[in-house]
């Protein structure tokens, strides 16, 4: 797949992104937006959320921000009458009551192009039994060598039940739309140490889907992208003795020096195949 592709039209188009997110991560979805080549809007007042979707190029809707789903709903709304995608980050789904009505609310109500969770937040989606660790995966969640083929079955499962291609990001990542799975494995174990790494690949998958029409493209290209930024940083991380605020600067600063060449030879996947 053209990864590289992707990367170099994202940056050439510009792509307005529209992010209902958390006080926690608003700053870092802002900043990988700006180092992806895209730009931010958190226009998130239930007043002002459909005129200003009408602006923007994709709509990220992050259920951290759990006081908002108002806004998500109205916004969302818009966006599908618009013709724009629309981005699902279920933050804790199904960790809480007020989690499993919101969830439930935004997916009968909202068509959503792309849904990017953890291994505990998509097994929830599945209608599996999960045991979430407050916003982060349960280590039995976490998806591994040995229960990849039955991650990939659930992933197509939630595509084809909520018509959205679904993104299970981890240690493994696996994307599918249904008729087509992906399996990347780029990455590294201090992006989990850091605050919004989450956050910021589903704010990623967003420009990646605002400038790109194919949606499974997209999110490959956009988890392949900030997998790698995240190895460009663990090995500078490395190699200075540095902790880890550094690593989120330095994994900003890789995304945003990004070479179409960096992506192309450094990303490792496959087309899974049952």
């Amino acid at each position: 797949m053209e990864f590289e592709t992707v990367l170099a039209t994202v940056r050439a188009k510009k792509p307005l992104v529209q992010c209902i997110t958390n006080f926690v991560t608003v700053n870092d979805c802002a900043n990988i937006l700006l180092a992806s080549g895209g730009s931010p809007t958190m226009a998130s007042h239930p007043l002002e959320v459909e005129e200003a979707v009408r602006n923007v190029q994709a709509l990220v809707c992050n259920m951290g921000a759990i006081d908002q789903v108002e806004s998500m709903i109205l916004a969302g709304k818009e966006a599908n009458q618009l013709g724009k995608p629309v981005i699902l980050d279920p933050v804790g789904a199904g960790g809480t009551q007020l989690r499993r009505e919101a969830v439930k609310r935004l997916l009968e109500e909202v068509h959503f192009t792309a849904i990017r969770g953890n291994a505990s937040e998509i097994r929830y989606l599945a209608g599996q039994e999960t045991i979430g660790s407050g916003v982060d995966v349960n280590d039995l969640d976490e998806i591994n060598e040995e229960n990849l083929p039955g991650a990939v079955v659930m992933a197509e499962n939630v595509a084809r039940k909520t018509g959205a291609v679904i993104a299970i990001s981890g240690k493994i990542d696996v994307i599918s739309d249904d008729k087509r799975s992906c399996v990347l494995r780029n990455g590294c174990a201090t992006m989990a140490r850091i605050t919004g790494s989450g956050c910021m690949l589903t704010a990623l998958i967003g420009a990646y889907g605002g400038a790109w029409d194919d949606p499974f493209l997209a999110t490959c290209a956009a988890i392949a992208a900030m997998g790698i930024s995240g190895e460009i940083a663990e090995e500078k991380r490395l190699r200075n003795g540095t902790g880890n605020a550094t690593f989120r600067n330095d994994l900003i600063d890789a995304l945003f020096n990004l070479t179409q060449e960096q992506l192309k030879q450094g990303v490792r996947y496959e087309i899974y195949k049952r």
